[in-house]
């Protein structure tokens, strides 16, 4: 039995972070610092713990909870969610206005409540007796995918509202990505050899459509509500404006650039005011919503099968502008892309001189036929990044010259290899100048060859002084050589040599991992190592020996024999070789005893007993695998609590079921034998 008195604590703490994430995510006015905010989760978290029956689903630990999705659910929207109609100028602004008074009974007099529209993804809640029971997309207005786990990952979305609101509340809102959370995003997926997002909208849509809550986590997400959609116990306001003051009293975030204008007039100049304003926010917003403030005008005006009559949307133009491609140059980036940028003439553009834009690849230059010499249309893409709409071919001249993108490496020389999927063609070589601090970095990490001290500040000091060429040098650093820079003593120097000696001695999976190829992982290097236990081995495998290999696709058998072929690559293996480096990996002799080598294993739902990470380190040691999806290869399929999908499919394949329990013992069983 729980105690009043602990049920009582339990509660204080969760209010206590529920006000504190208020105050640091919504209202951009934290009241306590950073570690007094850890201590109190940090204690909340053990308290849960102790006493599991005091767990609830709106406790601020429940952000990001369980296992992976298998699948969304469907949403049914008692009210649809319809589209906006678009305008794109003044004079539709005051033919909405006419329509207006033609619709409206007599003379009647209406508000407008104008908004930014915010270019994300829209969204509905639902809670009850105020606490957060659903969450889902807007789909195709009537049906959307029901995403609870991933909204909840949102720190400005409540779990509970501040205040206690009887019966059942539906709002709506937008859910974003922040424009310097987006230029994060796509350097981590650069840097993973993922492909880039479009725009923050296009990374705000994929990244609630992901199934693991605790990727969704990482993603800068936002959110502003902008309607109070029904209420079952709970009287609503009057109008839109007062709807929106109440639900940001119960603890939603609202859009803080609203306002109330009773003449059309005053509309047009707020709406053009924000066309050059919204240069300066952290967010994509793509125009103006304008609504009739009065929610008894709204019910009277009504809705078509597609679109509410008592509001519309102002879009704003893009803003383009003409100019001439000079030349097209080819830059090479941190993970090796290659991306083709335009020359221009120097161009006045939303309030900038443009002289250069992205072409991003050749694909992209083919479609649009961009030549050098051309005319071209350029405009602002999400008003970040200056792009080349179209070329004006009606003004060629002849004398335009085509453009390939070059098979050596415009920095290093090495060969320019792009993959059969992919647009984007990248360098190859591991001692590219453009890609060597990101390389640098990547190979001294701690999960590769675990130098501690070589961080970013030493190696910016270190490849630009060009003592370090290639990632061999690490290993031809002295301590005259250290000493000689900047924050480092002699000390910090020995400490830093010690470590670079220590790493000579790292696995052979861990140096695979380290040398950076693409669609090479931890994971992926340490199945590489268990199967090819050579580097000499690895550097001559086929394509076809490598996609033998358990859980290696072509994409990733592609790209290592691409990495071994080309010389630079090549020699650089030779000089780590000379400096004594591990090149083969010794294999454990229990894995080769143990009687679960090579068998492969699915996990459905919830464990008790261990986490989905701990079950497959545990066979992995047994030379085992865990896979992601059911198929008639499949050995053993293990089954947690609340299984899904997965469960079906295997029962239908005849394959092998075990409860969490029949695994544990198998485990324990092999175990003892190796």
């Amino acid at each position: 039995m729980v105690s009043d008195k602990m049920r009582k604590k339990v509660e204080n703490i969760r209010n206590e972070i529920h006000y504190h994430d208020h105050k640091y995510y919504v209202e951009n006015n934290p009241e306590i610092s950073d570690y007094e905010y850890d201590e109190l989760m940090k204690e909340l978290k053990e308290l849960e713990e102790r006493y599991p029956t005091l767990k609830t689903p709106a406790s601020p630990t429940q952000r990001v909870g369980g296992a992976p999705l298998e699948g969304f659910p469907t949403a049914e929207h008692r009210v649809p969610m319809l589209s906006l109609e678009n305008t794109y100028s003044e004079e539709e602004i005051r033919e909405f206005e006419r329509r207006l008074h033609r619709e409206l009974p007599g003379d009647e007099e209406f508000e407008y409540v104008v908004e930014l529209k915010i270019d994300g993804v829209s969204f509905c809640l639902v809670y009850e007796d105020g606490l957060l029971v659903s969450g889902s997309t807007r789909g195709d207005g009537r049906r959307g995918d029901e995403i609870t786990p991933n909204l909840k990952t949102i720190r400005t979305i409540p779990l509970i509202l501040r205040e206690k609101v009887p019966g059942r509340i539906e709002v709506r809102g937008e859910v974003y990505m922040t424009r310097s959370g987006f230029g994060r995003v796509n350097e981590e997926r650069e840097e993973e050899g993922e492909s880039l997002f479009a725009n923050p909208r296009n990374a705000a849509a994929g990244s609630l459509k992901l199934l693991d809550p605790r990727v969704v986590r990482e993603r800068p997400l936002d959110n502003f509500i902008y309607v109070w959609v029904e209420s079952t116990e709970q009287e609503m306001p009057p109008t839109h404006m007062e709807a929106l003051e109440t639900l940001k009293k119960w603890g939603f975030k609202v859009s803080p650039h609203l306002r109330l204008f009773r003449t059309v007039d005053g509309v047009i100049e707020y709406c053009n005011e924000w066309q050059e304003k919204k240069e300066h926010l952290d967010y994509n917003v793509d125009g103006m919503v304008i609504k009739v403030n009065s929610l008894d005008q709204q019910r009277h005006l009504g809705s078509t099968t597609k679109s509410p009559r008592w509001a519309i949307a102002y879009k704003f133009p893009a803003k383009q502008a003409t100019t001439t491609i000079r030349n097209i140059l080819v830059q090479v980036g941190r993970t090796g892309a290659l991306t083709p940028v335009a020359v221009l003439d120097p161009t006045p553009l939303a309030g900038t001189t443009i002289t250069r834009a992205t072409l991003h690849n050749e694909d992209e230059i083919r479609r649009k036929d961009i030549r050098i010499g051309d005319t071209a249309i350029i405009e602002k893409g999400g008003d970040i990044i200056p792009q080349v709409v179209k070329v004006l071919k009606s003004r060629r001249k002849g004398k335009e010259k085509e453009f390939f993108m070059p098979t050596r490496c415009p920095v290093c020389g090495a060969k320019v290899v792009r993959l059969p999927d992919e647009a984007v063609a990248r360098c190859i070589g591991s001692s590219c100048a453009a890609q060597l601090k990101e390389k640098i970095a990547h190979y001294a990490q701690r999960q590769a060859m675990d130098i501690e001290g070589l961080g970013d500040k030493l190696i910016d000091q270190l490849v630009d002084k060009k003592l370090l060429l290639d990632i061999a040098d690490i290993y031809k650093l002295d301590l005259l050589a250290l000493s000689s820079l900047e924050r480092m003593g002699k000390k910090s120097s020995e400490n830093l040599l010690s470590q670079i000696e220590k790493s000579r001695q790292q696995s052979l999976s861990r140096l695979i991992f380290a040398l950076g190829i693409r669609y090479v992982g931890i994971r992926g290097a340490r199945i590489l190592a268990e199967n090819l236990p050579s580097l000499e081995e690895l550097s001559k495998a086929s394509e076809e020996t490598l996609q033998a290999i358990p859980e290696i696709g072509p994409r990733t058998a592609q790209s290592v024999r691409v990495f071994f072929q080309e010389e630079r690559n090549r020699k650089l293996l030779q000089r780590l070789t000379e400096y004594g480096l591990r090149m083969k990996e010794e294999v454990e002799e229990k894995k080769k005893k143990a009687s679960l080598v090579g068998r492969t294993f699915v996990f459905t739902g919830s464990l008790e007993h261990y986490s989905r990470q701990q079950v497959e380190t545990l066979i992995e040691r047994l030379g085992a695998r865990a896979v992601s999806s059911v198929s008639k290869k499949l050995d053993y399929v293990v089954l947690g609590k609340d299984p899904g999908s997965k469960y079906e499919k295997a029962r239908k394949l005849g394959l092998r079921i075990l409860t969490e329990e029949e695994f544990l013992k198998i485990i324990q069983d092999f175990s003892a034998e190796a």
